[in-house]
């Protein structure tokens, strides 16, 4: 339990947190609507955690650390924005570990006990990993489940509204810069068939994108967050913007299959 996380504490963090942001505010057009993309994505991100951990119901201490941990998570964002043009860690820097490095610079944990602040930096730091650490506390594993889940959660909000206005202008930080091709790769296809999120060097389209999408299904903890998905019909709405094929359906049929499984008790 966090014994010294409190209302205020929290509303401190917060403070900051905005503060920071404006630092990023300019004349730019396409800096300033993807620095706004990312802070109306950490209020909603914040807002998904509380939802997943209240239906867990963790204590109140442990949701004002969760709400932390999702105002922070991604801190590195902006800067990674505005300094390189790309959302893409392979092209920039891992805003993971740049927003841990952020946070630890500028003394933002400062007001909390190490044992919290160091928790809170780790699960920050293994938000975007391909994988869960192996050599982890339970506790920490645990926050960083819970952070991956309200993050997808919002990322398929983010990406569906995109998808669902085909006549404003393509933003190409949330599609990667990658070609509006025809077709899916094989390797895609094989990574979901199998139930494995898609290899991000299995992405040759902005098609074998939205697969990657999808294939966050496979990568989902808790059982709040499945029926969240199938309540506001994410997958449904990622397939409609697909092209039709016989592989399309498979894939379909499979991480529905997978989907129905997971909210059959729900």
């Amino acid at each position: 339990m966090v014994k010294d996380m409190n209302e205020e504490m929290v509303a401190a963090l917060k403070d900051w947190f905005f503060g920071y942001v404006r630092i990023f505010e300019s004349g730019d057009d396409d800096l300033q609507q993807n620095i706004a993309l990312k802070e109306e994505h950490t209020r909603r991100v914040c807002g998904e955690i509380l939802d997943i951990g209240e239906k867990l119901r963790l204590s109140d201490e442990d949701l004002l650390l969760a709400e932390v941990i999702a105002l922070f998570h991604d801190i590195g964002r902006f800067e990674q924005y505005a300094h390189y043009r790309t959302f893409v860690d392979l092209y920039s820097v891992n805003h993971a570990e740049h927003g841990v490095k952020i946070l630890q610079e500028n003394g933002v944990l400062n007001s909390l006990d190490e044992s919290t602040r160091e928790l809170i930096l780790r699960t920050i730091s293994y938000h975007n990993r391909a994988v869960l650490p192996q050599q982890e506390t339970e506790r920490c594993v645990f926050f960083t489940k819970l952070l991956r889940d309200a993050d997808k959660l919002d990322i398929w909000k983010v990406v569906t509204d995109y998808y669902r206005r085909k006549d404003e202008k393509r933003n190409d930080a949330l599609e990667l810069g990658l070609p509006d091709t025809p077709g899916i790769s094989d390797g895609a296809y094989k990574d979901l068939m199998e139930g494995k999120i898609v290899d991000i060097t299995h992405l040759k389209n902005l098609n074998d994108f939205k697969l990657l999408q999808i294939g966050w299904i496979y990568d989902i903890n808790f059982a709040p967050t499945f029926q969240r998905i199938r309540e506001r019909g994410y997958l449904e709405m990622i397939r409609d913007v697909l092209p039709e094929s016989d592989r399309m359906e498979k894939i379909f049929f499979r991480v529905q299959s997978y989907l129905d499984e997971h909210t059959k008790d729900i």
